[in-house]
């Protein structure tokens, strides 16, 4: 009888959909494929989570890539290019790709723990990073999430504020465009009341010289002394307002530009603060609405996450070992003993009881070592022995020559 007919599977009967999920649990499909049912539908689920919270993360990815960089304003009728369009898109999954590959690390690394359903405070502690980088991700992953789900109501309060704003930025621009057509008006002003004076001056000239040329004043009618007299002030009135109106129509001329500039001006700034309001429409704005708004909803929304992000490492430590880690855990040490790496458990007697204590033997490492050691120390020996017959041979020659020998150290 064959393996897979002892364990009643088929590995054909495996559907490939199963398979990608081991492999985003980060289990090894050999031993799942020779592991009880039990095993497998626990990893698919796992891998089924991993595969779900990629799969949020490229939607998530999506609305905030529009809504930070997409057309602003709630009631803009821009739309995006097709260019932006594809854009936020290869974003969108390259951004749940990442935070994919994050989970399926984060899960795979994280181990069974003592091999219980307990979950127990040394277990805790040593998933503590794992858990942080998950709270981190779900956190990230739920703010554009909760803003879309909550799109509607944002909308309607977002419309207000931006109402708002483009209000308060026509007043700021109301002032200082009435601040300076009152300068304008106040020149212009100024010009026609001095002319309006030199005109009054020339009527009433005009009047005196008619009133003595008719009789109504003076001593006679006709054209006298008096009435020449009168005729040149006349002449000379008129000449002013020509001089003046010569002098001052530049200076009109100025006036009235600046006075158009400045409406034209206006009218731009006016256009451009509906722009600048819609600007408000952003993806912080929208963010801080939505925790003003959303109440329990947000909250649901993000507690949701922080369950998808951190369930798998909580039900890995509260996972019991089954047949698949044994056969995984088996595999390893026969591994290790295959490259000389031989694991031994020592117990000791602690302040606190009973410690087990495990340290690794490097059986090559080993070997490479005992090996050079016996090669120094033959060295050692060698060399010493060496050293011990030179050493008697020029003993043997200074009781025999010690004269020559002497003479021979005195050159």
């Amino acid at each position: 009888m064959s393996q897979t007919e002892y364990f009643n599977y088929d590995p054909k009967s495996v559907r490939r959909f199963t398979r990608i999920l081991w492999w985003c649990a980060g289990a090894d499909q050999y031993f799942l494929l020779r592991s009880p049912k039990q095993d497998r539908v626990k990893y698919a689920g796992i891998g089924g989570i991993v595969l779900a919270t990629g799969a949020l993360a490229v939607l998530s990815g999506w609305i905030a890539v529009r809504t930070a960089f997409g057309p602003k304003g709630v009631d803009s009728p821009d739309s995006p290019s097709i260019v932006f369009n594809v854009g936020s898109v290869v974003f969108a999954f390259l951004w749940g790709l990442m935070i994919f590959n994050l989970d399926r690390f984060i899960v795979s690394s994280t181990g069974k723990g003592d091999g219980t359903d307990n979950v127990t405070w040394k277990e805790f502690f040593q998933a503590i990073p794992r858990l942080f980088i998950a709270f981190v991700l779900g956190m990230v992953m739920s703010a554009p999430l909760e803003i879309q789900i909550l799109k509607t109501e944002i909308d309607l309060e977002l419309s207000s504020r931006i109402n708002e704003e483009r209000e308060k930025l026509d007043r700021s621009a109301d002032e200082r465009f009435n601040r300076a057509m009152n300068e304008i008006d106040k020149d212009i002003a100024k010009f026609e009341s001095d002319r309006n004076k030199l005109v009054e001056d020339q009527k009433a000239a005009e009047k005196e010289f008619i009133d003595q040329m008719q009789g109504r004043a003076g001593s006679g009618i006709g054209y006298g002394i008096r009435s020449k007299q009168l005729e040149a002030l006349k002449n000379e009135k008129a000449k002013q307002i020509e001089d003046y109106d010569r002098r001052s129509s530049k200076q009109l001329e100025i006036l009235n530009n600046r006075r158009e500039e400045c409406i034209e001006n206006h009218e731009q700034e006016l256009k451009g603060n509906e722009a600048k309001a819609n600007k408000y429409d952003g993806l912080l704005a929208r963010i801080d609405i939505s925790h003003e708004i959303g109440g329990w909803v947000s909250i649901f929304i993000t507690a949701m996450l922080f369950c998808i992000e951190m369930g798998p490492i909580f039900f890995k430590m509260m996972m019991n070992k089954g047949a698949y880690d044994y056969m995984v855990e088996n595999f390893n040490f026969k591994q290790n003993i295959e490259n000389g790496i031989i694991r031994e458990e020592h117990l000791y007697e602690g302040k606190k009881g009973a410690l087990l204590m495990e340290t690794y033997r490097y059986l090559q490492v080993e070997a490479i070592q005992k090996e050079k050691e016996d090669a120094l120390k033959a060295q050692k020996e060698l060399t010493g022995k060496i050293i011990g017959s030179w050493k008697n041979a020029q003993l043997k020659e200074i009781d025999e020559t010690p004269k020559q020998f002497y003479e021979t150290l005195k050159l």
